[in-house]
């Protein structure tokens, strides 16, 4: 009785703000959270998860990624890898950055050698490894080691580098050519260059063994060079995203992170073999979604700590028995760690983390304040933590556990006070009266720049550039069924995002080279084009579907021209949707209109209208309120946000006049929130839930993410979660009821220019 009288209550709240006038004021409710900073000190981040980071922290640039010592442990160098790129020297005694460099594209690789005098590091793009001169906390280029013609003439991408042990050999992972590339400082020329069978993350140069030990990123490989024969001399299996690797202690072990498989893999040296897989996450059957990509070993040899970067996390093990590997706890760090280092003097554990320890904010001044180009605007910093004894290690486990909603919600019923009858699923199998799912995917505006003048929702309505007068079909969405004002993407950009969007995960790869593909203007090597590095384990959700056996069929997500310069051939992306997706439907294409795009849709739609084997899962790109800025001969921003929301409407429309309406939902998202201001968190979107079964004229407050759309989804459709995140995301009970309303929806038509068209002001 008492689950029923929650639901109730929630119901006749939400009736309540339904009926409120139009002046009325959104009430929250504790848990109507929204992120940022919370009351007791922890922050909340957009996609659901806390931060409670251990230690002290200092401030650096965007995207830490690579970081070293210098041995007597009085410095460190941090690359910086995201749209700014430089190398912070920090004196760790003082804990303040000494000097900045210069360095190119710096990615990844940084490593002090020749005791400390001299400093290498990567150049990235520039195919270049630059060598400094180091002297208290100061350092002077010296010299500039060229692979090859910068990017992209030619594709090296220098990524982790390493200094053999007489300090003779520099070694270099190309990680766009997959190649190793030695390079011989005494002699100042290239000793040679192997190519390797995958793309490499980095290097590590055995200290007593003649041997190079790299792991493939994009192969689930160890490569093992011999120096003397210049070869590869063994490929050793690992896990899936190899890439951060650290000797033991006694140099007779090799641990190698799996970013894809929440897993360390522990080689015997000797005879080059895996004699033990270490499981990082917090449940040791849990999905992927702990990303491991960085290692460290204690100053004893006796424990391996693992930085799991989207769990927030560092991993502790007693490794001091071979093949006998056990966890001790767990330390929270900050959003994304990437690094970790040990310092024997102080008893200190360093953990870099990628986008820093104080969550994400508000952007009311739009892409210049937090998101720039996909370039994450959150600095990064360097944690100092104290090596915890054993009670301090577990309390900071039972941290780790209480700022984790995947370990909350994973192998426990979720939302018990939901009445079985509910036609969302409380756990997959359940029956549901909604068979069919539109998902409809669109394209980088944040709530309050369409929605913000809606005064039931959390809205600024100084920051609203397409109002209703361009958007009437998205505010009549709003007002007729669910307004939701608390959703937010999982990413930062479309890289990522269409990515979390279909997966619930953008692996370690694309957050580690969007910010370089965005700044530099490259190519954008997402799953797009079949790289096998940005495809997640667990697959996209069509990969789920096809496993099931569920009919699904893709509109533009994941397909392209299949040559350039022609448009009228299209290619599926991925192998699932080959023979899945619409061969007439164009892609990201903004000079095609999405009044268009609907058209083409309603004509397949009609014929599945009229036959009866509409496919139980459509996903349909509408992209055009990403608009073309300003460009010369394109429509203006107020014309294409003004064309997509016709075409929403229209297909809005023509569903709820079919058969499948009444066993239907669809769900609206933007992708991201990249280019648009708004004055709760720079990841708030546009978002919709549109069915008999909406909850209709309501107002759903509660926090949710892209993956707890896709949680909504695979509970109707009957499938498993992906990952850890929409394993733990609250699926969108509070926007359903189990009395259904069939009233169709009638398109609002456009009240501005479709055809309005950017002029030159000169």
């Amino acid at each position: 009785m008492k689950h029923l009288t929650q639901w109730t209550a929630i119901f006749f709240s939400f009736v309540f703000l339904s009926c409120q006038p139009q002046t009325a004021k959104p009430t929250f409710t504790p848990q109507d959270k929204v992120p940022g900073r919370l009351e007791d000190g922890r922050v909340l981040l957009p996609n659901g998860w806390m931060l409670e980071p251990a230690g002290e922290h200092l401030a650096l640039g965007d995207l830490p990624l690579g970081l070293d010592i210098t041995p007597d442990e009085r410095y460190a160098a941090v690359a910086n890898s995201g749209g700014a790129k430089n190398v912070f020297i920090i004196d760790l005694k003082i804990r303040k950055i000494t000097d900045t460099l210069a360095a190119g594209h710096a990615w990844l690789g940084v490593r002090f050698f020749d005791r400390g005098k001299k400093l290498a590091v990567s150049g990235g793009r520039y195919n270049t490894v630059f060598l400094f001169d180091f002297a208290e906390g100061k350092a002077t280029q010296r010299d500039t080691i060229v692979l090859g013609e910068p990017f992209p003439q030619q594709r090296v991408s220098v990524a982790g580098i390493d200094v053999a042990a007489d300090g003779q050999i520099l070694f270099a992972a190309g990680r766009e050519d997959s190649t190793l590339y030695a390079y011989d400082l005494t002699l100042d020329s290239l000793r040679y260059r192997i190519k390797l069978p995958a793309e490499p993350y980095t290097c590590r140069a055995h200290p007593i063994r003649p041997e190079v030990f790299v792991s493939l990123w994009g192969g689930a490989q160890v490569a093992v060079i011999d120096r003397a024969q210049e070869k590869i001399v063994a490929q050793i299996a690992v896990g899936d995203h190899p890439n951060d690797i650290a000797f033991s202690l006694d140099v007779q072990r090799l641990f190698v992170a799996n970013a894809n498989l929440n897993s360390v893999s522990v080689i015997d040296i000797a005879t080059r073999r895996v004699i033990e897989t270490i499981q990082t996450a917090l449940a040791p059957d849990a999905p992927p979604g702990s990303t491991p990509n960085g290692l460290a070993v204690s100053a004893d040899g006796k424990q391996l700590f693992v930085a799991n970067a989207d769990n927030n996390y560092v991993a502790v093990f007693d490794v001091a028995i071979p093949g006998r590997s056990r966890s001790l706890g767990f330390i929270p760090a900050g959003w994304y760690p990437t690094a970790l280092h040990t310092l024997r003097l102080t008893s200190t554990l360093l953990v870099v983390n990628g986008k820093g320890h104080s969550g994400s904010k508000a952007n009311p001044r739009g892409s210049t304040q937090n998101i720039n180009d996909g370039a994450t605007k959150f600095p990064g910093s360097l944690s100092f933590v104290p090596m915890p004894a054993p009670q301090q290690l577990a309390s900071y486990t039972e941290k780790v556990y209480r700022n984790s909603p995947f370990k909350q919600r994973w192998r426990q019923a979720v939302e018990e006070y939901i009445p079985p009858n509910h036609p969302i699923p409380r756990k997959v199998g359940e029956p549901s009266p909604i068979k069919y799912v539109f998902y409809i995917i669109k394209e980088n505006r944040t709530y309050d720049e369409i929605l913000g003048e809606i005064p039931e929702g959390n809205g600024d309505y100084k920051l609203v550039r397409f109002p209703e007068e361009v958007t009437p079909n998205h505010h009549a969405l709003a007002r007729e069924f669910v307004l939701l004002d608390n959703l937010y993407a999982n990413g930062e950009s479309s890289a990522d995002d269409h990515e979390w969007s279909l997966a619930a995960y953008a692996t370690d790869y694309i957050v580690k080279t969007r910010p370089e593909v965005y700044a530099e203007k490259g190519d954008d090597d997402t799953a797009g084009r079949q790289r096998r590095l940005a495809e997640p384990k667990s697959g996209y959700i069509w990969d789920l579907c096809q496993r099931a056996k569920i009919s699904y069929r893709s509109y533009g997500e994941f397909v392209e021209y299949a040559a350039a310069g022609r448009k009228d051939t299209l290619m599926a992306k991925i192998e699932s949707l080959k023979g899945n997706f619409a061969p007439n439907f164009p892609p990201y294409d903004l000079a095609i209109g999405d009044t268009t795009r609907a058209r083409i849709w309603r004509q397949e739609f009609d014929g599945y209208d009229r036959n009866g084997n509409l496919p139980r899962l459509q996903v349909i790109r509408l992209p055009n309120d990403h608009t073309a800025g300003t460009r010369q001969n394109m429509p203006t921003p107020r014309a294409m946000v003004a064309d997509n929301d016709l075409a929403l409407g229209k297909m809005i429309e023509r569903i709820s006049h079919s058969r499948y309406w009444k066993e239907c939902a669809i769900f609206v998202v933007e992708d991201d929130a990249q280019n648009g201001p708004d004055h709760v968190d720079a990841h708030r979107i546009v978002g919709f839930v549109i069915s008999p079964y909406a909850l209709r004229h309501s107002v759903d407050r509660r926090m949710y993410s892209t993956a707890s759309v896709l949680r909504t989804m695979e509970l109707i459709l009957g499938l498993p979660p992906m990952t850890q995140f929409d394993a733990s995301a609250p699926p969108m009970y509070a926007s359903f009821t189990d009395v259904p309303d069939f009233t169709p929806y009638t398109c609002r038509p456009a009240t501005v220019n479709l055809k309005e068209m950017n002029v030159d002001d000169e």
